[in-house]
């Protein structure tokens, strides 16, 4: 796990500078303090700041090039099957240097060239420079596990694992998009190619791109597809999990430095830790964080699972004090990020790095399976809506609003819901329940200028981009899943947990992201994985065989922090002394009159706000901080 940096000098071809490349190393320093490097060729530089997981050895130490020199690649990440790899081109007659994963891609390169991706097993992130062709090639894993983000125009193209290393070289202006903060106002973080800012882009998750003679070509080289259904039965597929978690898990445990879990005591983290127990000689060390909110604190679950399992157990209750940690966090997201539980994330790396380099950790299991409430949502929606449909109850959702008195209180809200997506497209109707600000409340909260400027984009477009796509098949729930797995995962769930751990230099594994054990759970039926209500069903019957019962079938808990109450509380001073001031940045988009009543409305506890104003703080602080 590393950072990498670089940039090539498209128009004229001037040589690259080292001044300019050590500056932007300098910027990542936190991704990689064991070792660093850099280098130059022509036009080209590169540069990468080490964390040393497999192979120790300056051997393995970047920029790497192969026997000529003239293959140069800088790597962000683990290839899991990297040994085997390795045996394949040593007997296709390749020559190495070194023991780790990065001088397998180099040759890996020399022999398949893009072609190498669909080899690949694991998470990265890397540039290749092939000085033959004068061409840059750069990748990430299948899932978004690790960044890539960029700068083009037409004499330069700079690219980082963060956009800190890309805004130190002297052609890059950081400038707040508009369209961004519209799109991040809607679901609370950026989708790809997005980060905030104008003319800095992510390389989405699966894709690849090719730099040659200033042309930037970029493509995508794999998707699930949940059409490809399995022909095993109930039975076999639910030993067919236990045995992809349990591969996957094993692969992960490759190190050379000290290892450890993430441990909340649900099921997916619990599920990894039961499998890490199996291939241990040793107790597996595992890591917990509580809260002084006994509604957030999972630390007696995760208690029960480290005895069940008598690993090397460490908790750590914190008393966060989010008003002098979320500016931080805010710089170390660098993109408009309102994901709340970025800052138990990162407390957890921090009490975790003090003991191990690598953790495991349960991310994935939820997207695999179905098994957040927005899924229950989603489907209990489609069910109204089909009901509504099929009994022509259009006439009588338009006219339950005018039912009197509490006790047509339920029917009126359900058919608020309702009515607006009769006829509308599945991604309408999935957008209604993820997106934060939906587009009629957009109408309250923008000024009338922004507001003008944004209509040509409501929030139900962003979702059609990608929703629907034909490898999601006919099945409602597997389109959502593809969606979440793409953008919910991809732009929210990765990046909180290489930001929260790079932060710290701490390398974070997810063995149910693992591609292979992806791909078998989008063969299964949907009905498999939710059904009535019943979330992560098959998941969790396959669990039984190693997880007990009380376990598996608990309330998810989630891994969260009481918003509601601090707004109330600790961060009503700094909500108000930023959002709310008349200097704030945030008044640019949005009205400061209905900003002050959406507050004092959570104030009066009439509605619960705290998710929908951490959002809004957290973009007033990244507003504040995004030119620097």
């Amino acid at each position: 796990m590393c950072g990498i940096t670089g940039y090539v000098n498209l128009a004229p071809p001037q040589p690259a500078q080292r001044e300019i490349l050590q500056r932007m190393a300098n910027a990542i320093r936190h991704r990689g303090p064991n070792a660093e490097g850099i280098w130059t060729g022509g036009p080209t530089g590169f540069a990468h700041r080490r964390l040393s997981v497999i192979d120790l050895s300056t051997s393995s130490n970047q920029p790497m090039c192969n026997e000529d020199e003239s293959v140069w690649i800088v790597f962000n990440g683990e290839i899991y099957n990297y040994q085997e790899l390795r045996e394949e081109l040593l007997r296709a007659g390749h020559v190495f240097r070194s023991h780790g994963d990065t001088e397998t891609l180099i040759h890996l390169y020399e022999q398949e060239g893009v072609g190498m991706l669909r080899k690949l097993r694991g998470m990265f992130a890397f540039a290749i420079w092939d000085t033959r062709t004068q061409t840059l090639f750069a990748a990430r894993d299948r899932i978004g596990k690790k960044p890539f983000k960029y700068y083009i125009d037409e004499n330069h193209f700079v690219f980082g694992s963060e956009v800190k290393a890309i805004a130190q070289h002297p052609a890059v202006r950081l400038e707040v998009s508009d369209h961004d903060v519209h799109q991040y106002l809607g679901f609370g973080y950026m989708l790809s190619p997005n980060t905030g800012f104008e003319r800095i882009k992510k390389l989405p998750a699966a894709h690849y791109l090719l730099l040659r003679d200033g042309h930037l070509e970029i493509s995508r080289y794999w998707r699930l597809d949940y059409r490809k259904q399995t022909t095993l039965s109930e039975a076999e597929s639910e030993e067919r999990i236990l045995e992809l978690l349990d591969e996957s898990t094993r692969l992960r445990l490759m190190s050379d430095v000290p290892l450890g879990a993430f441990l909340s005591g649900g099921v997916d983290s619990s599920a990894v830790v039961a499998a890490m127990t199996r291939h241990s000689t040793t107790p597996v060390r595992t890591f917990s964080i509580g809260f002084d909110f006994e509604a957030y604190n999972e630390l007696p679950h995760a208690r029960e699972v480290a005895a069940l399992f008598k690993t090397d157990h460490t908790e750590h209750v914190v008393k966060a004090d989010a008003a002098s940690v979320l500016p931080e966090l805010v710089r170390l997201y660098e993109e408009p990020y309102g994901d709340s539980s970025a800052l138990p994330s990162y407390y957890l790396a921090q009490v975790t790095r003090q003991s191990v380099t690598v953790a495991l950790n349960g991310d994935g299991g939820d997207e695999n399976f179905a098994g957040y409430q927005r899924y229950d949502i989603f489907m209990r929606l489609l069910n109204g809506i089909r009901t509504a449909q099929k009994f022509h109850l259009g006439w009588a959702l338009s006219a339950a609003p005018a039912l009197p008195g509490s006790f047509f209180h339920t029917i009126r809200r359900r058919a608020a819901a309702i009515a607006p997506l009769l006829n509308a497209p599945l991604a309408q109707v999935y957008g209604r329940v993820v997106c934060r600000t939906s587009d009629e409340l957009s109408r309250e909260l923008y000024t009338p200028e922004f507001y003008a400027a944004m209509r040509g984009w409501p929030h139900a477009r962003f979702m059609s981009l990608g929703f629907g796509a034909p490898e999601a098949g006919a099945e409602p729930l597997h389109q959502a899943l593809l969606w979440d797995v793409e953008n919910y995962l991809a732009e929210d769930l990765c990046p909180k947990m290489d930001v929260a751990t790079m932060a710290h230099a701490l390398e974070a594994r997810s063995p149910f992201l693992d591609h292979h054990f992806l791909e078998f759970s989008a063969s299964l039926p949907a009905a498999w994985k939710y059904s009535q209500g019943d979330k992560k069903r098959l998941l969790k019957k396959a669990l039984l065989k190693v997880l007990p019962r009380e376990i598996l079938y608990r309330k998810k808990q989630g891994f969260g922090i009481p918003v509601h109450d601090w707004f109330r509380g600790d961060l009503r001073p700094l909500f108000e002394d930023t959002v709310l001031a008349p200097s704030s940045r945030i008044r640019a988009y949005l009205s400061s009159a209905a900003l002050d009543k959406l507050f004092q409305s959570h104030l009066a506890k009439r509605t619960d706000e705290g998710y929908r104003l951490w959002t809004l703080l957290t973009l007033e602080l990244w507003l504040r901080n995004a030119g620097k």
